[in-house]
């Protein structure tokens, strides 16, 4: 295997939009589904939808986007456009309320009113998420894919695989005290703002990789590429990476839209930023010493520990949600060293499944790719997962909302539930195994070093 250092200046860009980019996606997966839940409607099956309807989207987009990538041969293009009006659709939030719907339509009902803003919101956070993919699923990805090789895919899959953790860490400790305060508006511009610089950073950072125009195929021929059974049969590994990753993917969809509310509303913890902020600077780090470890020993060394590591750790989690509520020192501690682990679990998985398909995707058809692996990365976790934390929370713990409607709470269900389906993931991490060790064998046969 052949080792590349990557220059300074794609390191900057890895770091610029990948950041940026994973700050927008908190907002999207996260900040929205607070936003709905405190301003407009605490039922979670509203919040299920919108996640649902955002991963279809997403995964559509970066399918279509990504392929029209591949035959343009241009990825700045759609990375730096993408940013600048992505920023734009972020900024829109500052305009959404149940109050401003009703000035819209004074004749309308409160309920009617509160059906029609989870409406908007679900609508604009599809728009936000078209611009976004376009930029950050399908070009910025296949980008990486471009400038990276299997011999440092380990230590960029690492950095990017921390990055979310990153984000959020940047979204709490500088963007919650305004959420905290009420102040939804100056929020969505800062992050809006945010990310519109990103896309004019791209200007002077990005640069195309030698991607070779793909115009010799038909466009539909190559959207529907992946959907063969020629390609799956030729790509059997990649493929079984890819399913690894969408039951593991739907494991940790099950409760991370509803993580912050369950912190602020089910354990009462008002200050869960510090918290979330000690596990996410930890666990980032972990993922990022260990994908050194990944290219030094091989992926195949870590993925049974890391996906053990993360279902204990959701177990832990369940156990503690039941037994320890509130601020208490023990509450604490016991969330910030068991959530530092499944974190990092989490990291670690994705890193290895991540590096894993890179290595193996066809590099004619590095953007299609983008678009199959949304599938299994975004809309098969996004549509399950959610609608599995949902039903678990059903008949918990209610409250009382501010229009006077009984609303479900997140509850610690939702950890043992997550835990069940990761259990799942090892049937595919099993065949994900075999298939590294037939092929390590082959390259023994051959010699090949």
């Amino acid at each position: 295997m052949k080792h590349t250092d990557l220059t300074p200046r794609i390191w900057a860009a890895l770091v610029i939009f990948g950041l940026f980019g994973q700050v927008a996606w908190v907002i999207e997966n996260m900040y929205f589904n607070v936003f709905l839940y405190n301003t407009v409607s605490k039922d979670s099956k509203a919040i299920a939808v919108m996640v649902a309807a955002s991963a279809v989207t997403a995964t559509l987009t970066t399918l279509l986007m990504g392929s029209l990538s591949d035959r343009l041969g241009k990825r700045k293009l759609f990375i730096v456009s993408g940013y600048l009006v992505w920023g734009v659709s972020i900024m829109s939030f500052a305009l959404i309320s149940v109050e401003n719907t009703q000035r819209l339509i004074p004749a309308a009902s409160l309920a009617t009113a509160v059906a029609v803003t989870v409406a908007i919101v679900v609508i604009m956070d599809c728009v936000m998420t078209f611009f976004g993919s376009t930029a950050n699923d399908a070009a910025f990805n296949a980008w990486v894919t471009d400038v990276t090789d299997p011999g440092n895919r380990g230590k960029a899959e690492g950095l990017l695989s921390a990055l979310p953790l990153l984000a959020m860490l940047v979204v709490f400790g500088l963007f919650d005290p305004l959420k905290q305060q009420g102040r939804w508006d100056a929020f969505f511009l800062i992050v809006g703002g945010l990310v519109f610089a990103g896309g004019l950073a791209g200007l002077f950072i990005i640069q195309d990789r030698g991607v070779k125009p793909g115009r010799d195929t038909n466009y539909f021929s190559n959207i529907i590429y992946g959907f063969r059974p020629r390609a799956i049969r030729e790509n059997r590994a990649l493929y079984l990476i890819l399913v690894a990753m969408g039951v593991f993917c739907t494991a940790e969809q099950v409760f991370l839209p509803y993580l912050i509310i369950y912190m602020e509303h089910y354990l009462g913890i008002a200050d869960y930023a510090l918290l979330l902020g000690a596990v996410l600077i930890l666990a980032s780090a972990a993922s990022v010493i260990m994908g050194r470890f990944i290219d030094k020993y091989g992926k195949q060394r870590f993925l049974y520990p890391a996906g053990a590591i993360f279902t204990a750790a959701l177990l832990i989690l369940y156990a503690t949600g039941k037994t320890l509520q509130g601020n208490s020192s023990a509450t604490m501690l016991t969330l910030g060293i068991f959530g530092t682990i499944m974190m990092a679990g989490n990291l670690v998985l994705m890193a290895i499944l991540s590096a894993g398909m890179r290595d193996l995707i066809p590099e004619e058809k590095r953007g299609h790719y983008s678009g199959i692996r949304m599938i299994f990365f975004v809309l098969v976790p996004m549509v399950i997962g959610p609608f599995i934390g949902s039903a678990v929370i059903k008949g918990g713990k209610t409250i009382l909302d501010e229009f006077g409607f009984v609303q479900d709470v997140p509850n610690p269900e939702m950890f043992l539930a997550a835990a069940a389906v990761s259990l799942l993931a090892f049937i595919p991490y099993a065949l994900v195994m075999r298939e590294w060790k037939r092929d390590a064998d082959g390259m023994e046969k051959t010699g090949d070093k």
